[in-house]
């Protein structure tokens, strides 16, 4: 990051300490009532364990299939309240965490999966329109920018495209970027939360039941060509023809996906709307989001209202895979990224931060989703999305629906799909490597060179991204 400091360091703490703890996008009047938990036995053609983005999107896409369907989706809290309503509103279209992960991984068959990733965005953004779902959808694009003076080359300043630094401060303007490229369409700004709430409304308005306030406790097969039970923490026992597994980080039923997968918590804090003055000495015409390019890099974006949200940096693993409340607010990371935010934006130092909040996120050892069956192929199950999740997980939906359909398709063979990451090791082991590795990530970033040990994770396929 640069060295001006507009805002003396305890100053910024304090700003971040002042903020609301809540969700920005979350508190707001017009969020839905809670709906109803499921109480009785129920029988279904398709239930959704989660009520995400990746399992609204399994329900709205499997009743646009097959029309009639019956379709229940259960929620073991509220719709947009865990990381579908917690992120920076990202769309993007990378399916795999973006080219240089997906050329490594797939290379043979990394254009189709470009071409699939654009279309699965188009097909959201028209999923959108179609429905009348007011989210804030704008297909502004994405700035990637450099701020150090290593991280030029990682723009490719050789190909077309490129921008200076005269010609990103121009997008957007702040002292400490020294260059920059835009996808111009490879990505969406969106409000998270609207969008889900949305996708609720629209899975309903098609004859889908969503339900919240339910947890699936047990999940058990009845036997070949029999029905999936599945057995709800109040007892009400959900029998379906198939079942989709859309639990994001959180402790699901089957051990095949919870051991590939960790929580890290990502963080964020939202600034007070901005004046007219203060936009005007930012510029952001475009409103495109913004990222950094180090290994521990920041996202940003404006809303709506004109605050500029302000995340990432700082990923927390918690040792034993921990999930808790008490893990969403996190001064210390809150503190880092109000400095940050000073150090990249001086020209907004009369600017201080009305919310932060913090959310979990899935990640596995490839850094995008995995997918596969269970229970002789009546179950499906996507986790893994590492935080780009809002785009990819309509995609995943799709690849749910042709797994249980037990078809092939362009989509199952795919060796993306096919393919399973390595599972993480047992504690303590997973906890020192992830602790480890974000070290070497943040001397990385300082040095522009990767140590031993970030030279073995990449033979390995393994590592650890913000």
């Amino acid at each position: 990051m640069g060295s001006a400091r507009a805002v003396s360091p305890s100053d910024a703490h304090a700003r971040a300490d002042a903020a609301a703890p809540r969700v920005l996008w979350l508190d707001t009047p017009d969020r839905p009532a809670p709906r109803p938990a499921v109480t009785t036995a129920t029988d279904v053609d398709l239930l959704v364990v989660g009520g995400g983005f990746t399992g609204l999107w399994t329900a709205l896409c499997a009743l646009e299939r097959e029309p009639g369907r019956s379709v229940l989706v259960v929620e073991r809290d509220r719709i947009a309240e865990q990381a579908t309503g917690r992120n920076g509103g990202f769309c993007e279209a990378s399916l795999t965490h973006g080219e240089d992960n997906g050329r490594e991984r797939w290379p043979d068959e990394y254009d189709e999966l470009e071409r699939l990733g654009l279309e699965n965005l188009d097909a959201i953004e028209s999923a959108v329109q179609r429905y009348g779902i007011d989210c804030d959808l704008r297909r502004t694009g994405q700035l990637s920018v450099a701020t150090r003076a290593h991280e030029v080359a990682w723009l490719a300043p050789d190909e077309d495209g490129f921008l200076d630094a005269d010609a990103v401060r121009a997008l957007v303007d702040s002292p400490t970027y020294l260059a920059g490229r835009l996808d111009a369409e490879g990505c969406a700004m969106v409000d998270p939360a609207r969008l889900a709430w949305g996708l609720a409304a629209a899975v309903e308005s098609l004859g889908g039941v969503v339900a919240e306030g339910t947890s699936v406790s047990r999940l058990r097969g009845r036997g070949p060509g029999g029905a999936v039970e599945a057995t709800t923490a109040s007892g009400a026992t959900i029998r379906a023809r198939h079942v989709a597994m859309a639990t994001n980080a959180f402790p699901g039923l089957l051990r095949r996906v919870s051991t590939r997968v960790v929580p890290v918590y990502d963080h964020v804090l939202a600034t007070e709307p901005l004046t007219a003055d203060q936009l005007a000495a930012v510029g952001w015409d475009s409103r495109c989001g913004v990222a950094d390019s180090g290994n521990l890099f920041h996202y940003y974006r404006l809303t709506a209202d004109d605050r500029i949200l302000w995340g990432g940096y700082d990923a927390v693993y918690h040792f034993g895979k921990g999930i808790a409340p008490g893990h969403e607010q996190r001064p210390a990371t809150h503190r880092v990224l109000a400095e940050h935010f000073y150090e990249t934006f001086p020209q907004l130092a009369g600017v201080g931060f009305s919310h932060r909040w913090g959310g979990v996120i899935d990640t596995c050892t490839r850094f995008c989703a995995f997918f596969g069956t269970a229970k002789r192929g009546r179950v499906a199950y996507a986790a893994g999305f590492t935080g780009l999740g809002v785009g990819a997980s309509r995609f995943a939906a799709e690849v749910m629906l042709d797994l249980l359909s037990g078809e092939e398709t362009p989509r199952t063979r795919l060796a993306m799909v096919r393919e399973k990451p390595l599972p993480f090791p047992p504690e303590p082991l997973a906890w020192t490597g992830i602790q480890l590795t974000r070290w070497a990530s943040a001397r990385a970033d300082a040095t522009g060179r990767r140590n031993l040990w970030l030279r073995t994770l990449d033979r390995l396929g393994l590592g650890f991204d913000s």
